[in-house]
Order: C-alpha cells, then structure tokens, then sequence
C-alpha cells in the first residue's frame, strides 16, 4: 500500500522552528552585545549594563530560547530529511544536540554578571573598578564558552548541508553553502584559539557568510515553499 507523507507539513514546521532560532540568535548573539558589550572598555561596558539591566535579564532569556528551540530544530529535520540518507540525519542530529547543554551551561557567566551588579550581595568589600574588572572576566568566560558551542553549530552544518544537497526537494546551492558554513565555524575557532590577534584580522564575518547565508536561506525556503509530497510505500 501506498501513503503519502506530507514534506510540505513537515517542511513549514522544521521551517519556522529555524525562524525562531534565527531571530532569537540574531538578538542575542549580535544585537544585544553590540548594544551593551565594549571589549577594550570595561568601565563603559558597566555602564552600559547597569543602566539596561531589563536588557541584559532580556539577553539571557532570549540566548535560553534561540538554544530551546534549537533542541526541536534538528529533531523535525530529521524527521524530513531521514528518507535522504538516515546515517547522516542521525549525526546531524547528534551534533546539533550536543551544542544545547554546552551553551545552558555557559549562560551561568551571565547570572555571575548579574550577582555582580547587585549591590546588596556585594559584601566581597569590592572597589568599583574591581567589579568591573570581574564583569569583564564573566563576559570573557562567556564568549570562550561560546567558541566552544560554535564547535558543534559547526559540524552540524556538514551533514545537514549533505542532505539538503542531496535531497532533491531542497537547493543543492544551499546545502554547499551550509557546508562551506562548517569549516567557516571551524576556521573562526581554531584563529581565536590559535592567534591571539586574529579578531584584528577582520575576516571572521566574512569566515561565517556561507554560513549565515545557507542558514537564513534554507529557513526561508522552508517556510515559503516547503519540500515537494513524495510517496512511501
């Protein structure tokens, strides 16, 4: 007997959880720290911080969600893309996972943040500059740890970017640029860790274009047009 498994009902759901990571991740990976963080300045990083804490509580909460939704991501992708080739859904899935823990994990240098700007639980006898000092220390910590979550928002991207390549229902232009996206995860990585004075490079957001662009790209597509019906013996 023949059924047919609706792709397109699959497609839009696997297609709007990417929405939400999307603008998730975009407010609380780019928008928010360009608003509040000043790398070289720690005094006006405080500043900044204790006169939007709402937005700072924010910025964590939102990091939390765009993570949430991105345990559901790869899980209805699997469910779409298994039929393409059920080892690699299995690994993508695997690798995508394994960045969510790592990441709630990572998020506790924010709450020390918090705990810092609190002036009723500063009875460490802790000058001004000090605090700020250690504010910066947590924001630090922070972005090492999320070096280390890129790691596997990474190597998801190769086995994603293959089936997507391979799925016939999806753009095979896509699915290159998701995995070209991997290696742009991986390079950025290894430069920071390797070079100390790679972020004067200037090259890391261009590093992480195809990324970007395979990402936004495969969200909208899904969403919009959906995947073909096929029909399963």
């Amino acid at each position: 007997m023949i059924k047919a498994r609706s792709n397109k009902r699959m497609a839009r759901v696997a297609g709007l959880l990417y929405l939400l990571v999307v603008l998730t991740g975009i407010f609380s990976l780019m928008y928010v720290p360009s608003r509040l963080i000043a790398a070289d300045d720690a005094a006006l990083t405080y500043k900044n911080i204790r006169s939007a804490t709402f937005l700072f509580r924010v910025w964590i909460v939102s990091g939390l969600l765009c993570y949430t939704f991105f345990l559901f991501l790869p899980l209805a992708l699997y469910r779409l893309l298994k039929p393409v080739h059920a080892y690699y859904a299995v690994l993508m899935v695997l690798l995508a996972v394994m960045s969510v823990p790592v990441y709630f994990l990572n998020v506790q240098n924010q709450f020390s943040v918090l705990s810092l700007l609190d002036g009723a639980k500063n009875s460490y006898g802790l000058t001004i500059e000090q605090i700020q000092l250690q504010l910066m220390l947590y924001l630090d910590q922070y972005d090492n740890g999320m070096r280390i979550v890129h790691i596997f928002s990474g190597l998801w991207l190769f086995p994603f970017g293959y089936l997507v390549f391979r799925s016939g229902f999806l753009p095979k232009a896509l699915g290159l640029l998701l995995m070209a996206g991997c290696f742009g995860y991986l390079v950025n990585f290894l430069g920071h860790t390797l070079f100390p004075a790679y972020a004067q490079l200037g090259i890391s957001s261009y590093v992480r274009l195809p990324a970007s662009i395979g990402e936004i790209g495969t969200c909208l597509w899904l969403l919009i047009v959906g995947a073909k019906e096929v029909k399963e013996a």
